[in-house]
């Protein structure tokens, strides 16, 4: 396989979505462990919480419920999703 090609390896996008997982937990981990209090695991739920539902935000709501035409590739996408408006739309 080529680094160019999407993956559509079932195996490969479950292992990816694991390693993003395992990352998650090693990066809160050694957080907690350098600060270890109520404030910082407050804070740091809030942020995994907060940046979860923006992520929904940008890739399902906006598609499903704004601009059912519009499919999003990643962040770059909606970055020139939000910068250049749909040629049928005023600016």
């Amino acid at each position: 396989m080529r680094l160019s090609e999407d993956i559509s390896d079932r195996r490969l996008i479950l292992l990816k979505g694991f390693l993003f997982l395992i990352l998650c937990l090693m990066a809160g981990g050694a957080l907690l462990h350098l600060h270890p209090d109520w404030l910082t695991f407050g804070l740091l739920a809030l942020a995994v919480w907060a940046g979860s539902r923006w992520y929904y935000f940008m890739f399902y709501v906006i598609e499903h419920y704004v601009d059912s035409e519009y499919k999003f590739a990643g962040l770059t996408s909606f970055i020139r999703y939000l910068k250049n408006p749909r040629p049928d739309e005023p600016n």
